[in-house]
């Protein structure tokens, strides 16, 4: 029986899953950590080639008759990083990831020369924030001018994996959306914006093409060869880990909403037309099906309780048992927990905060819940724009690292006040970029094959995790909720630049 599988390029680890689709089995998954290289000036960064190491590791965990039976592979990525590659393919320079946040004054430069963040979404349908690929640019050309000279090709993190497998390169809309140059109404570059990020350059000669979300691309001899495959095996297109983590959750038709809790926090629903907010509440996005993939991103999510786990000696594992003596508000202790600066709220200068302290509620399991507290409530004060705009749910999908946690589901569904529920694979993007690959496998000989269709086939829930919001819990939530927007109004001037 094939095999498809599902590649995750994280911040924290690269992750395989080997998906059998005849027996609706995982058949195998690993993963394999990764470092991150960062600065006091906010810089978060990688090399290329660890991805590419730990890409190498997951496979040859594979038993050699798992491998034999491998048909495709779907790649995911950490969207909005930046890998230089010059005329041969070689990397230029260490990529530079979403949560980078040292490119906060390039990113003011590139809105100030589109005309302001009205004239941005009316040319491409999202402003640049810090963090998207965009403001890469101008940071590169100014901080490694010999990279910058010689850059010929701009790919995205997923885009460069695909790339060692193929020996082409290729985007997708879906992850091609976060670089802050694609016009998400047309599915085509902006040329307004390309030329805001550097006037004195043709960066769209330095752009691949981008193609469409089931396309397929043979894998190379030599990469079957290092891997131990079939040299049969294609690629299909791939995307950003929020498109996969859709596709992995069962978010391809109007009215689910999936949230997912990682190092970044993201809520994301589909839609089949456009979804621009001219005030950029929220990404207006396209996915990597065909549709659209509005979407709210948080640069601190799990960072934010690991951290906390990490300072007062225990594993983030461990940290729903270390809660148990804590009460939903954390007894007043209230956190805002910005440790990497945050893109919703919009304040990439921003800084961790805790407040509300006294000299009897400091302690590690108010702490913890008041982190995992902050991380929500932040994506909470993006849901509120969703709601605002007339989108309704009525439940909500979770996956990432936070939905193997009792109290992060209790919670979510606490704080929304709706239905909780998690499907059965807990690797939303590992496992949609499988279930796209298989896709893109059947598109291949049937032009007619319907992902919606697909989806509901493989993607099941696991009631056994399922979470239903308590009336008690979700009123003292929303008291609190309403604190943290009261502090955060009152922070918002001491980061504002």
């Amino acid at each position: 029986m094939s095999l498809y599988v599902g590649l995750d390029i994280g911040t924290q680890s690269v992750k395989l899953l080997a998906y059998d689709p005849a027996t609706q089995q995982v058949v195998a998954t690993h993963g394999q950590p990764l470092d991150l290289a960062a600065g006091e000036d906010g810089s978060r960064e990688q090399r290329a080639e660890w991805w590419i190491d730990a890409v190498r590791t997951c496979f040859a965990a594979l038993t050699p008759e798992q491998r034999a039976r491998v048909e495709a592979i779907g790649v995911s990525g950490q969207q909005h990083g930046f890998v230089p590659l010059d005329a041969s393919g070689r990397v230029l320079a260490p990529a530079k990831l979403w949560c980078d946040t040292s490119t906060t004054v390039e990113a003011a430069r590139i809105m100030a020369a589109a005309g302001g963040m009205g004239r941005a979404v009316e040319r491409a349908g999202n402003p640049i924030l810090v963090g998207y690929t965009a403001s890469k640019l101008p940071w590169t050309r100014e901080h490694r001018p010999q990279a910058y000279a010689r850059l010929a090709t701009i790919l995205l993190p997923h885009d460069y994996v695909n790339h060692w497998l193929t020996g082409e390169a290729w985007m997708e809309c879906g992850d091609a959306s976060g670089t802050g140059w694609l016009d998400v109404r047309r599915r085509d570059w902006s040329p307004e914006m390309l030329a805001a990020t550097d006037p004195d350059r043709d960066l769209l000669a330095c752009l691949p093409p981008l193609v469409e979300a089931h396309a397929t691309f043979p894998l190379r001899a030599e990469t079957a060869q290092t891997l131990g495959l079939p040299r049969n095996v294609r690629v299909s297109a791939g995307g950003g880990d929020n498109m996969m983590a859709a596709i992995g959750t069962g978010n391809v038709t109007a009215g689910v909403l999936s949230m997912s809790l990682g190092t970044s926090g993201t809520l994301f629903a589909y839609a089949d037309r456009p979804m621009v907010d001219a005030d950029a509440r929220w990404a207006a996005f396209c996915d990597s099906t065909g549709g659209w993939l509005p979407l709210i991103c948080t640069m601190n999510c799990t960072v934010a309780t690991e951290t906390v786990a990490g300072l007062c000696g225990f594993a983030s594992r461990d940290g729903d048992a270390r809660m148990q003596d804590s009460r939903p508000g954390a007894d007043g202790l209230l956190m805002l927990p910005f440790l990497n600066g945050e893109r919703t709220p919009d304040l990439p200068n921003g800084r961790g905060s805790l407040f509300g302290i006294t000299s009897t509620n400091l302690t590690a399991a108010n702490l913890y819940r008041a982190a995992m507290e902050g991380a929500l409530y932040s994506l909470h004060a993006g849901y509120d724009a969703f709601a605002g705009a007339g989108m309704d749910f009525d439940a909500i999908r979770l996956t990432g690292g936070g939905s193997r946690s009792a109290a992060w589901r209790q919670m979510a569904a606490d704080l929304f006040g709706l239905p909780v529920d998690v499907p059965e694979q807990a690797e939303g993007a590992a496992f949609g970029a499988a279930l796209q690959a298989l896709w893109a496998s059947q598109r291949a000989t049937d032009p007619q094959a319907d992902l919606p269709a697909l989806v509901a086939a493989h993607v099941r829930l696991d009631p056994r995790l399922s979470a239903r919001p308590r009336a008690d819990a979700h009123d003292t939530y929303q008291a609190h909720y309403r604190r943290f927007l009261a502090h955060l109004d009152a922070i918002r001037p001491l980061y504002a630049s």
